[in-house]
């Protein structure tokens, strides 16, 4: 089986043998459902993969579709002028370079149409051209725009983005001018710029980012997983000498876990996934491929931790659209693909927001921790020695490893205003170092039924429970556990249960004293 990695033609995927997991039943259903829509998806989830696809439906060939399930559905297969234009690949940061994209991309439409009688407005010379090449080929025409917010995405928080945007907001606005000469518009992108105008030019077109009916066009379902890559999955179980079921088990918490409707349904991530089916081994393959530098940016400025976000109900309307408020990067973070969909409350309308999977978790909160902490000293050595610490109950081992570690940290902390501040700060710290360092259960603020535990990790073979201070002792934390029963609901647990007690030093960043009791 030819695995399609960084392949995104369709037709090339077809006629060179690679596998294609078919969706086109969707595609038909989408091309034939409206007129023009806009489809928000995660980085390399595979939009312009879907792009080229309906673009090969639109230019009527037919050959490539054979064995598909959409050659059982369209009998026609007509011919339309289609408009394809793709933001990927350039660096938009350069003064002029959508501008000049734009005016590439007319210039070549205007050659292959024969239209040598130019309008100033770009807006206007793309409207000429949709109704030349709708008179000439005696259909309307079909527009595929894909990343379009990456001309807006590469200049956030520079002079270049307001100029961006207005040079989009008058682009698009040919959808309204133009309408009689449309007939599909499907732009793609990570988010949704819906509050900062880019879309008020036109008509506001459908969004199916969450619509259940369209919720599988992009990534791999847990039907899809079964129809196509059974026998590699049994192969790579027989590789590492486990079954089958624990090979599935294993992959669907690597790369699982997506949702994008209240419908549900599983959703792998296709680009790890298939990294992982050709390579024969599990990585982070996705998260590896880079972080986008807008979202350290509103990480580093944001009021919420990362922890205060996943995990909590939502309103729909508190993360589908981006609006310019650096405080609030939840949208940002869910449409980017780091957080997703985990639940689905009727009652409410809310829809619980979490880490889709473990690839995900770990790379993001690594992601986080190096930005945030900016340690001095090497970071993996110290997680695989902290981790080992954990894994064996060696308490003084993990108490010398995270003072150390802690001590290297410049302590300009965000927040220092109030003691209190302070305080969340070295949780937060404290919380994302052991994100780092484990994939083991780790609650923060855990609920008792007489308070909160500030950090609970349980772990194989044993439960950690840490109570903080700051500028106190550890004894009064280990009290605190105590007295607050923070360990009644283990006492049935066979794990061994530790207490400890933490103290944090706002005068040396770091713990200056620590009690542990079995």
């Amino acid at each position: 089986m030819k695995y399609p990695i960084g392949i995104q033609t369709f037709e090339k995927i077809r006629e060179d043998g690679y596998v294609y997991v078919d969706k086109t039943d969707l595609v038909y259903k989408l091309v034939k459902g409206g007129n023009i829509f806009f489809l928000s998806r995660p980085r390399r989830f595979g939009k312009s993969l879907l792009l080229s696809t309906i673009k090969a439906y639109f230019q009527g060939k037919s050959h490539l579709f054979e064995g598909l399930k959409i050659a059982e559905l369209e009998t026609e297969w007509n011919k339309y002028p289609v408009f394809h234009l793709d933001f990927n690949g350039k660096n938009f940061t350069a003064p002029n370079t959508l501008n000049n994209a734009l005016l590439d991309f007319l210039d070549d439409a205007e050659k292959v149409y024969g239209i040598t009688d130019k309008k100033r407005d770009t807006g206007e010379r793309f409207k000429t051209i949709l109704a030349v090449a709708s008179e000439q080929y005696g259909r309307k025409a079909v527009v595929l725009i894909d990343e379009y917010d990456k001309p807006l995405l590469d200049v956030m928080d520079t002079p270049i983005e307001q100029t961006n945007r207005e040079i989009l907001k008058a682009f698009y606005s040919v959808f309204k001018l133009s309408d009689e000469y449309l007939q599909f518009v499907l732009l793609t992108g990570v988010t949704k710029f819906s509050q900062i105008s880019v879309f008020s030019g036109f008509n506001q077109p459908d969004d199916i980012s969450m619509d259940p009916r369209y919720e599988a066009l992009c990534g791999i379902t847990e039907e899809e997983l079964d129809s196509y890559f059974t026998e590699r999955i049994g192969e790579m179980a027989n590789d590492v000498g486990i079954s089958v079921e624990e090979m599935r088990s294993e992959i669907k918490l690597m790369y699982d876990g997506y949702h994008f409707s209240s419908k549900m349904t599983d959703i792998y991530n296709p680009f790890s996934l298939l990294n992982a089916l050709s390579k024969g081994m599990l990585d982070s393959f996705w998260f590896r491929t880079g972080t986008p530098t807008y979202l350290i940016k509103l990480m580093e400025e944001a009021d919420e931790n990362i922890d205060e976000m996943a995990g909590e109900f939502y309103p729909a309307s508190q993360f589908i659209d981006y609006r310019a408020d650096r405080q609030l990067p939840l949208p940002m973070i869910y449409q980017s693909g780091y957080l997703t969909v985990k639940e689905y409350d009727r009652e409410t309308n809310e829809y619980l927001l979490d880490f889709p999977n473990k690839e995900v978790k770990q790379g993001f909160i690594s992601m986080i921790a190096s930005s945030y902490l900016k340690p001095k000293k090497n970071a993996d050595a110290w997680c695989s020695k902290t981790a080992r610490a954990l894994k064996k109950g060696d308490l003084e081992e993990f108490r010398k490893l995270m003072t150390s570690f802690l001590s290297s940290i410049p302590y300009s902390l965000r927040r220092k205003n109030t003691e209190q501040e302070q305080e969340r700060d070295f949780q937060y710290t404290f919380y994302l170092l052991l994100r780092m360092i484990s994939s083991y259960l780790i609650f923060t603020e855990k609920e008792t039924s007489e308070g909160r535990a500030d950090c609970v990790i349980e772990a194989k073979d044993f439960i950690y429970i840490f109570e903080f201070k700051k500028n106190g002792t550890a004894a009064e934390a280990i009290n605190q556990i105590n007295q607050k029963g923070y360990a009644r609901e283990y006492e049935a647990d066979p794990r061994k249960l530790y207490k400890i007690g933490c103290n944090f030093s706002t005068q040396t960043g770091t713990i200056s004293d620590w009690m542990v009791e079995e």
